[in-house]
């Protein structure tokens, strides 16, 4: 199959929220049902994760009696949205055709006879159509669990893909979500979690003495929301962020957010009570800088 570029949004959420996500999501003029499905998915790699190190994921899914193998590079963050770079295939069941990869980024020196299940990610996909203008924006509720090396997480995300069309329409609508719903804009993907419980990933909270870009502020902010640990506002140089927030008019907002991470709230209880720190991460992120 040919390779596809996806453009999503990802934005983590409470049980909660989610519901009242999709209560409002559902009752706007431009958003229309789509199907509910379960989701079963399983994440190949090496032993020694060579995959992950490769900024790559490989799986296989299965909906209802079919099954889809995927390979997705983990691509760039751009004004808000994930771009990324992914080849899909029908196989007949839940097993790796290894002769699939012969013509993608995989087929190097990994020794991809050594691949392996490493974790799962379980979940119900509750889907919705977003048409405005020219453009088709798929949402995906997902609602479940991902686990790996006995450990099991909650998985609730709301996910915006763009399908044809604008893609400063995503920015824009996870944007009027985050103004009506605490939410995460996640840089954090599933396969890194499912990694990190496997115990073969663990995140770096960046501590170089540059200043930060918003990519790098945002990332540092997502991998403390995977470690559950307090932002280390006061050992960062914020200055550049400031400035972008300032110029994106939220100065107010952000000076409001760093000082609650500065009294030591963790990302994750804060970005689940408060509506504010998933405002500003897309005012941020869709600021262009």
């Amino acid at each position: 199959m040919e390779m596809a570029t996806e453009l999503e949004i990802k934005l983590s959420v409470s049980e909660a929220a989610q519901a009242q996500a999709l209560q409002w999501l559902s009752a706007r003029p431009e958003v229309l049902p789509g199907k509910t499905k379960s989701l079963v998915n399983r994440y190949f790699d090496t032993p020694k994760a060579d995959l992950n190190r490769a900024k790559a994921a490989l799986r296989i899914r299965k909906a209802g009696d079919d099954y889809i193998q995927t390979l997705k590079t983990r691509g760039e963050f751009v004004d808000g949205a994930h771009r990324r770079e992914e080849w899909e295939w029908p196989v007949s069941g839940p097993d790796l055709d290894l002769s699939l990869l012969e013509d993608t980024p995989l087929n190097t020196d990994l020794d991809l006879g050594s691949l392996r299940v490493v974790f799962e990610t379980n979940f119900q996909r509750n889907v919705l159509w977003l048409e405005e203008g020219q453009s088709v924006i798929e949402i995906a509720l997902d609602s479940g669990s991902v686990a790996g090396n006995e450990a099991r997480w909650p998985l609730h995300e709301v996910e915006f893909e763009l399908k044809s069309g604008d893609g400063r329409h995503l920015v824009a609508w996870a944007l009027e979500l985050a103004r009506e719903v605490p939410v995460f804009l996640n840089l954090i993907s599933k396969a890194e979690l499912g990694y990190f419980l496997a115990g073969l990933y663990r995140p770096e909270i960046v501590c170089n003495t540059e200043p930060l870009t918003v990519t790098e502020f945002l990332q540092a902010l997502g991998s403390c929301w995977l470690l559950d640990e307090p932002f280390p506002a006061d050992q960062l140089d914020l200055s550049k962020v400031a400035n972008v927030a300032a110029a994106a008019g939220c100065g107010e907002l952000w000076e409001h957010v760093v000082a609650e991470l500065a009294r030591g709230s963790t990302v994750r209880s804060l970005s689940e009570n408060a509506t504010e720190p998933g405002v500003l991460q897309l005012q941020l992120a869709s600021s262009g800088q």
